[in-house]
């Protein structure tokens, strides 16, 4: 019967031109990736329903919970709806803040969404359909592989998750998600060349999923006075560094009633009996 721990998928090197085509071949085919997202792992795949309730149901999620859309950060400002911004928030600063935090890393933002997104990538919140758009920060070479599969795919953006299991920590080592996801079915993983590099790249950035900005509603004004945006989900990026940066493009920052803690990295243990396969 050999290891249980056997993984069944190659690994595909993040970076490298031949590796980073196989798999956005694979995922244009229907497979999902797993790969480097900045200083972090997510798990991208086609975004029609079919694709996301395939990775839901992996995850021991339910099937049909919205998901979350990706892709270079220059694509995703169009796949908001900018007429239904708030009055009180200026379009071109927001556009100048998101630019400044994919700038910095790993970001997210939940605004209104453009009415062609298909309803299991929307969320209706306040009455307004929305969508949530992570990134991995243009300084990540995830970049060339999210192009190169919507290209290959024919579609506008691409659907995206973190690369964990249910109720569990992001990995931050391509070894974690290849221990949760290699025995999968149609899972492809291309892995950072090196995690703790990738790491390093993003010193402001903890190896956790992406802090989420909303812009859907207004939040008032801040202590300073400034319109403010809310934080729906503090991630990676501290509260305190969104609020720096914010206020340098005229906003304050409101933080929703969840995203009060910071969560803290995973940490990863020797797996009894022997060491989980290691990236290359």
């Amino acid at each position: 019967m050999g290891d249980e721990r056997t993984v069944l998928v190659r690994e595909l090197v993040l970076g490298g031109a031949e590796d980073v085509r196989e798999a956005a071949e694979e995922l244009a085919r229907g497979a999902a990736v797993v790969h480097g997202f900045a200083n972090f792992y997510a798990l991208t795949a086609r975004p029609e329903r079919e694709a996301v309730e395939r990775v839901n149901r992996f995850k021991g999620r339910p099937a049909g919970q919205p998901g979350s859309v990706t892709g270079p950060p220059g694509v995703l400002p169009g796949l908001f709806d900018w007429t239904r911004l708030p009055a009180e928030l200026p379009r071109r600063q927001l556009r100048s803040l998101m630019d400044e935090l994919y700038e910095l890393g790993p970001f997210g933002f939940r605004g209104p969404a453009a009415e062609r997104l298909p309803d299991h990538l929307t969320v209706v919140s306040d009455g307004v359909a929305t969508v949530q758009v992570i990134a991995p920060g243009r300084r990540c070479p995830s970049n060339a592989f999210l192009a190169e599969a919507i290209g290959r795919a024919g579609t506008e953006y691409l659907f995206v998750t973190s690369a964990n299991r249910s109720r569990q920590l992001p990995h931050w080592r391509a070894e974690g998600a290849v221990a949760d996801f290699g025995r999968e079915p149609e899972v492809r993983v291309l892995a950072h060349p090196d995690d703790a590099a990738a790491r390093r790249r993003h010193p402001h950035h903890e190896p956790v999923s992406t802090s989420v900005l909303s812009f859907h509603r207004a939040a008032g004004r801040g202590r300073s006075g400034l319109p403010a945006l809310v934080l729906e989900r503090q991630g990676s990026l501290s509260a305190d560094h969104i609020r720096s940066v914010a206020a340098n493009h005229g906003f304050a920052l409101v933080p929703a009633a969840g995203a009060a803690a910071r969560p803290s990295a995973r940490a990863y243990v020797p797996v009894p009996g022997g060491p989980v396969p290691q990236a290359r």
